[in-house]
């Protein structure tokens, strides 16, 4: 029998009690059967916290069978022994509640299965420590983050079946097959096609530069090839169907435009319509030098469509969340450089002014010197000539490499963390959907479907499991059903 140290407070002082006051001890003790752990508990001690569980069976009479078996499983009257079908590990973790007034949960066990096990035991959550609740918190932000996600695959897999035939059924349609790939085969075709478009225009905009593939206009200057052009024209065209369709059947039209990808969207469809414009208000405008100017600045903005690629990536997207979540690495990484850059070219302003043919002019122009040694580039155009000043750049060297490979590590962590942390989700969502399939397609015996927030009914009390979600089981009782009739 696995028996935890005795209190002070109930220790026996002394030789003098005898063997009756063993006896008497004995007597009043319980056993408790966790899971086939035996363990043997004093009722002073349990009483320490009287409305546990445990203490409520301590308490309890002897010949209250009903009382008794509405707090355990099973009881044995003789030996005076309960048993519980509850985890052991979770338990050996919280019976110490009893004996140092807090409960430390060990590493290994799930958080929510031990606020489980704690709920059962009516232990209060204040008794849990601080470490723990931490480790807590953020395994019920994950479980809310599994939920948000569930529901998302709930609402494209039958989230049309709720809406009536009208406008706003045509317009979920349309938002789900321009937004969500993964909603139907027809979705996915319509993501492909974007990609390839993407991809096309990208290349287009690059070879429009090779001067083998340019021709000269009616005036002499070299233009894009005609074929190039009338490629780009297409692309632009079905980027702008799309962010109209996209425009149209947005739930939420502010947010919407607030967004960065929409934004990033805009900008690549802007130039092309504003350059057409220019065009076509005749040459008197097109031959100011300013607006030619302007002309092929929006032309390079052109760029901008290489980043609708990360609509369609989801590993483009993970970096932009993972730099994100590091603006205080990227800041560190900044002022490291910046304070670097400062005292760096300063001494080597000052160190190679001895030189007669020195490269350093002034502290600002040093500064382009720095920033290209300690980023370890060195184009070469400006270098020290002077021993001092080739020691100073051997230590701005230096600390340029440990000032960029310091914040380097949190950086790539939280890529990795949050790269992981997205396949787990969707691994977990998947696998509550399957459950929530499961149980759906469980009948009871009168023929009806069982609920799936309905408790199970039988000898055996069985309990479902301890990461269920229950905010998804309200609004979604026949999974299988509407699966089987979406497919």
């Amino acid at each position: 029998m696995w028996r935890l140290p005795k209190s002070r407070r109930s220790s026996f002082s002394g030789q003098s009690a005898g063997g009756d006051g063993q006896q008497q001890q004995q007597q009043r003790e319980i056993s408790v059967n966790i899971g086939g752990v035996r363990l043997a508990l004093r009722p002073d001690v349990l009483n320490r916290f009287p409305e546990s569980r445990l203490a409520e069976l301590a308490n309890c009479p002897a010949r209250s069978f009903d009382v008794i078996s509405s707090l355990c499983d099973d009881y044995d009257p003789c030996g005076r022994e309960f048993y519980f079908d509850r985890d052991p590990d979770s338990f050996k973790c919280i019976v110490e509640v009893y004996y140092f007034g807090e409960v430390h949960m060990k590493r290994g066990i799930c958080p929510i299965c031990f606020i489980k096990e704690m709920e059962f035991w009516k232990i209060d959550l204040s008794c849990l420590d601080e470490c723990c609740k931490s480790n807590l918190s953020e395994k019920e932000e994950e479980l809310a983050e599994i939920a948000d996600k569930v529901r998302l695959l709930l609402d494209d897999l039958h989230g049309l079946d709720s809406e009536p035939a009208g406008p706003r059924r045509w317009q979920k349609l349309l938002w789900r097959l321009m937004e969500k790939p993964e909603s139907s085969l027809a979705a996915r075709v319509v993501a492909v096609v974007s990609f390839l478009f993407i991809l096309v225009s990208s290349v287009v905009m690059c070879l429009g530069t090779i001067p083998d593939l340019q021709v000269e206009d009616a005036e002499g200057n070299r233009a894009e090839h005609p074929t190039l052009d009338a490629i780009e024209t297409v692309c632009i065209g079905w980027f702008t169907v799309e962010f109209g369709l996209r425009l149209a059947s947005a739930p939420n039209k502010v947010r919407f435009a607030l967004s960065f990808m929409n934004a990033v969207d805009f900008l690549a469809i802007m130039p092309f319509y504003i350059v057409l414009t220019l065009t076509h208000l005749g040459t008197a405008v097109m031959e100011l030098a300013n607006v030619q100017q302007a002309v092929q600045a929006l032309r390079i903005m052109r760029v901008a469509r290489i980043f609708k690629l990360a609509r369609h990536s989801s590993g483009l997207q993970t970096l932009t969340y993972a730099l994100k979540r590091s603006f205080k690495e990227l800041g560190l990484l900044l002022m490291y450089m910046g304070v670097g850059i400062f005292v760096f070219s300063a001494l080597g302003y000052t160190m190679e002014q001895s030189h007669p043919e020195t490269l350093f002019r002034s502290i600002p122009q040093s500064f382009w010197w720095a920033i290209i040694t300690m980023t370890t580039v060195g184009y070469g155009d400006i270098y020290p000539k002077t021993t001092l000043g080739r020691c100073n750049a051997a230590i701005s060297f230096l600390c340029g490499v440990i000032a960029i490979a310091l914040p380097i590590h949190p950086i790539i962590n939280n890529f990795v963390i949050y790269y992981n942390k997205q396949k787990v989700l969707e691994t977990a969502a998947k696998h509550e959907l399957e459950l929530m399939e499961l149980q759906s397609l469980e009948l009871p015996p009168g023929g009806a479907p069982r609920r799936l927030d309905a408790p199970w009914e039988g000898t055996m009390r069985a309990s479902r499991s301890d990461t269920h979600i229950p905010l998804l089981t309200a609004g979604h009782g026949t999974v299988a059903a509407k699966k089987r009739s979406v497919s």
